[in-house]
């Protein structure tokens, strides 16, 4: 692990085991933190904190250190890619992806570090009379806890807004995809980061996750991963009334209308179902198909699914990989069945693919009701539900007909058509005739169960931020404040 500037292992000396999920290899043997360990993480970030180490320099400084961070990870790309496709099970296209734009999006974060969000309130101030200013400062000590299926990218995620503004971080992976995290703290090592700045810790999420969201000294919290753990994480932090932001669960609804170029959206609903094993929070794994165009696109559907190349994720030609764990393999398998037991109709897949490793063929179901389990619960793997359509008024009904409201997709070849369904939406992220991009620049969060706050751009800056209001008196004769007559004696 990584506290305070040193690497050093667990005080009791327990380990835990990552292993490849395509064929079971052990890959590295990581530090299992416990409640010490966690103490003493959040003790340095805290002392960091107020020392004024990191907060106290300019925002043009921190952002020179931190491009330094952007450039190890550009020069250790190529090792950072490898350790993702064999901790995770990403493909490597994928995983070379993730890598790229982790760089890209630290490099978007330390640029906004060096941005004053200091600002006059317009129409309060006036000349002689006052001034009104709203100074944005850095929250404090930020636990931030990630999940498995984007390790890095999900890192840089948090560590780059926390850092920008100023605080300093306590940075916990999922177990299963410590190994890229365990890389990024020697990366940061190699930096001017401040000791205490950046502590990276791994181990069991109700254990060391649990002190990290009680714990008094932390004050805020960043936290993508499932629903209920995000409820959970909402319950424990109100002890002491933390700043929270959660970025949870979803079962996103990808519309297709029937004036959209079906070739173009068939593969964009293959893109969306079945990118990295379904193994995202946004994916379109909800296909709502209008009525006229159901029986060519399904076909369509079929014939290009059962083309997609199951394998070794270290293999370029390879588009589908192995889940993340035998508890996901187990997960995904037993809703495969309920689905049948529900009475939707297995289109193609719904087997284990191959011996060796935990692949899953890409599964399709229709005859699907939106009210079935496959529909309403978020699967996280390669599972695709089908639901028919009549119009839009319907396909709008049955896409708010969610707990969820992370992300969707509407596919059409009348953009007005679209955004106008778009406007309908109960979602924070809609694509028109797209999937899966996500900007910088632009917020990124859930309405509803999926999540409270926003990640990127100036909302996901802020999100770190404490905003402050000063208000400067000028008025210098004590006879026009009207609060002497009222409270100060006359002759006073």
């Amino acid at each position: 692990m990584y506290i305070n500037g040193e690497f050093c292992d667990s005080e009791d000396g327990q380990t835990f085991m990552a292993t490849d999920p395509a064929n079971g290899e052990v890959i590295a043997e990581i530090s299992k933190a416990g409640i010490s360990d966690t103490k003493k993480s959040v003790d340095a970030a805290r002392k960091a904190f107020d020392s004024g180490v990191w907060s106290g320099l300019s925002g043009e400084e921190r952002s020179r250190i931190l491009k330094q961070l952007v450039d190890k990870i550009n020069e250790n790309a190529e090792k950072l890619t490898g350790l993702e496709v064999k901790d995770s099970g990403s493909t490597v296209r994928k995983a070379g992806e993730d890598i790229f734009l982790s760089a890209k999006s630290l490099n978007y974060f330390s640029k906004a570090a060096a941005v004053n969000f200091n600002e006059d309130i317009p129409g309060l101030s006036k000349e002689g009379v006052s001034k009104n200013i709203i100074r944005y400062e850095p929250v404090g000590v930020c636990a931030l806890i990630i999940p498995w299926n984007f390790p890095l990218k999900m890192a840089i995620w948090k560590l780059g807004p926390a850092l920008a503004a100023g605080n300093t971080v306590i940075l916990k992976p999922a177990m299963e995809t410590s190994v890229t995290a365990c890389e990024l703290a020697k990366l940061i090592s190699e930096t001017e980061i401040p000791k205490g700045v950046v502590n990276i810790i791994t181990g069991s999420g109700s254990v060391i996750g649990t002190e990290l969201v009680k714990n008094p000294d932390v004050d805020k919290v960043g936290f993508t991963g499932s629903t209920e753990v995000g409820k959970i994480i909402m319950q424990n932090a109100s002890s002491n009334l933390k700043k929270i932001t959660l970025e949870c669960g979803g079962k996103s609804a990808n519309i297709v209308l029937d004036d959209a170029d079906i070739e173009m959206s068939i593969d964009g609903a293959i893109y969306a179902a079945f990118y990295h094993q379904g193994q995202c929070c946004e994916g379109g794994t909800r296909l709502l198909l209008h009525e006229k165009i159901y029986d060519k696109f399904i076909s369509g559907l079929k014939e290009k699914v059962e083309r997609m190349k199951i394998g070794d994720p270290a293999d370029k030609s390879v588009t589908v990989g192995p889940v993340v764990n035998q508890d996901q393999f187990d997960t995904v398998m037993k809703y495969i069945k309920t689905g049948i037991e529900e009475g939707a109709e297995i289109l193609t897949g719904g087997k284990q693919s191959g011996s060796e490793g935990l692949f899953i063929e890409p599964t399709v179901f229709v005859n699907v009701e939106n009210k079935m389990k496959i529909a309403q619960e978020e699967i996280f793997g390669p599972v695709l539900v089908v639901i028919k359509f009549k119009d839009d008024d319907e396909a709008v009904s049955i896409a708010n007909d969610s707990v969820f409201g992370l992300a969707g997709a509407v596919w059409s070849g009348n953009d007005e058509r679209a955004l106008s369904i778009a406007d309908k939406l109960r979602t924070g992220t809609v694509w028109i005739n797209e999937y899966h991009l996500l900007s910088d620049r632009a917020p990124f969060g859930g309405y509803k169960q999926s999540g409270i706050g926003r990640e990127f751009g100036t909302e996901g800056m802020k999100e770190y931020m404490e905003a402050k209001h000063i208000h400067i008196d000028e008025i210098k004769d004590r006879s026009k404040k009207p609060w002497y007559r009222t409270v100060v004696p006359k002759d006073s």
